[in-house]
């Protein structure tokens, strides 16, 4: 019996196709509906599912709107501007609600109780959602975002290089760092008509931060290190512009234009890496030295060979030269704005670092993401008090777990085996250069300054803040 090959191959692809275009039909039709109705029967609902784009286009419009707006600086209650879309759901559906990333399901969770159960829980029922390329292009796959057994590992590896005995041989490096920028600012202010000086302090920060982590991570390597900060900066630009796109699979593996920048930045991220890396190792007898890579390399020669190959060292110098500048100029950022908005407390503040120190039950289907959002939380009225969106340190001077009606509320670094890692090395350096500002400069928020909080991965002014400051001695 003969056959036409043609004909069959010709079948074979019909088949193909068709099968191809039912699972994708039932992918984007059957299963959002399937999926919406399970948690309607417990009573959660949320935004209807829209073909392919599910809630993404109601969202970015929402997003187009609130960035017209502009804030009053007294103005604490961000969320108008910043994450107008759970403001909005949240007043339709309550706490709990179910949107759609495109064909993904997202759970909205807001009550602090089971933002607890997801981020405490140890055996991995809660894994990561899938990644946009963009952001592993722009952290790489460090301890941010690896899972299970390499998590582990992962985190054995780094942390020797957090500890506070080892942080706290850094603080002469973070302090020298401050000190040559607050002199700049000193001489500026001096040589103005008035003694005073505007300076924009978001930027500023941005390159303290940066000059810090290059100082403390990579050692006599800081000028490799800022090369690192400059391309991760065009990343993260990038990042942050893919954000609410819904992607398409395989669309990471076209030569757009995009893909091409990115690609690009990666190569040169990772070629720096590796020239330091080499480097160290090259150079190294028994030691690799005591910055926060020296330390990592040498923990990881120490894991009864459990040892880190080059990608995941370059990975991990990735998420921590990240994570360990940008957050913390941005919280040195808006403190500044706090305490310049707030006199008396700048004042107290002051008198405080010039003291001498004295030594002393909802069933969520497979694959739905859960939602944890920190800023909502952060300006809930039912968990902070009626007082949420006003400024006032003095809810924390009884310690964070009674500042309010729950102990796990603030989540500024997370909670559970994945709290941020990096937590007292941020607050170490942010502490350092605020006491030294606080030492040296009073200060106001200028005139010019436009109250735009935007999220970019991380909150940011807008449009810089700049700050006018006045030397406390001449």
């Amino acid at each position: 019996m003969e056959y036409d090959l043609g004909l069959v191959l010709c079948a074979v692809v019909v088949v193909v196709f068709i099968s191809s275009v039912w699972r994708a039909l039932v992918y984007l039709t059957w299963r959002p509906y399937a999926i919406t109705t399970a948690f309607r029967n417990q009573g959660v609902g949320g935004p209807a599912y829209k073909f392919w784009s599910g809630s993404s286009e109601e969202l970015k419009s929402m997003q187009r709107e609130a960035m017209q707006l502009v804030l009053e600086n007294h103005c604490h209650d961000i969320t108008l501007r910043v994450q107008p879309q759970y403001r909005k759901w949240i007043s339709e559906y309550g706490d709990v609600f179910l949107f759609w990333f495109g064909p993904k399901p997202r759970l909205f969770i807001s009550d602090p109780e089971m933002v607890k159960q997801v981020l405490a829980n140890k055996f991995g029922f809660y894994p990561k959602s899938e990644v946009p390329s963009a952001i592993l292009a722009l952290l790489g796959k460090g301890l941010v975002l690896v899972e299970g057994s390499e998590w582990a590992r992962h985190r054995r590896v780094v942390n020797p290089a957090f500890t506070m005995d080892k942080l706290k041989l850094l603080t002469r490096t973070m302090a020298e760092c401050a000190k040559s920028m607050l002199q700049g600012w000193h001489d500026l202010a001096l040589q103005a008509a008035d003694g005073r000086e505007e300076i924009e302090v978001a930027k500023q920060f941005q390159e303290l931060t940066a000059d810090i982590i290059s100082h403390t991570a990579f050692g006599s390597s800081y000028v490799d290190g800022k090369e690192v900060f400059y391309a991760q900066k065009q990343l993260q630009m990038l990042a942050s512009a893919s954000l609410l796109d819904v992607e398409i699979p395989g669309h990471s593996y076209l030569p757009t234009h995009r893909n091409i920048n990115k690609w690009k930045l990666e190569r040169r991220v990772k070629n720096t890496l590796v020239r330091i890396i080499r480097g160290r190792l090259e150079a190294s007898n028994s030691s690799f030295g005591n910055d926060l890579l020296g330390v990592m390399m040498e923990a990881s020669q120490k894991q009864g060979g459990q040892t880190m190959s080059m990608d995941e060292i370059i990975d991990e110098c990735k998420t921590f030269f990240f994570a360990g500048h940008e957050t913390t100029s941005h919280l040195l950022t808006w403190a500044m704005f706090l305490l310049s908005t707030n006199q008396d407390w700048q004042q107290r503040l002051r008198e405080e670092a010039g003291k001498d120190m004295i030594l002393g039950n909802i069933s969520i289907p497979k694959d739905t993401a859960v939602m944890i959002p920190v800023l909502m939380i952060h300006r809930s009225k039912e968990i902070w008090g009626e007082d949420a969106n006003e400024f006032n340190p003095l809810r924390f001077e009884n310690g964070i777990s009674k500042a309010a009606s729950h102990p796990n509320a603030l989540l500024a670094f997370s909670i559970g085996p994945r709290a941020c890692i990096g937590q007292n090395f941020a607050m170490l350096e942010a502490k350092t250069v605020m006491a030294m500002i606080l030492q040296r400069f009073s200060f106001s928020v200028s005139p010019k300054y436009v109250h735009a909080p935007v999220e970019s991965l991380t909150l940011q002014p807008q449009y810089g803040l700049p700050i006018v400051f006045t030397p406390l001695h001449a």
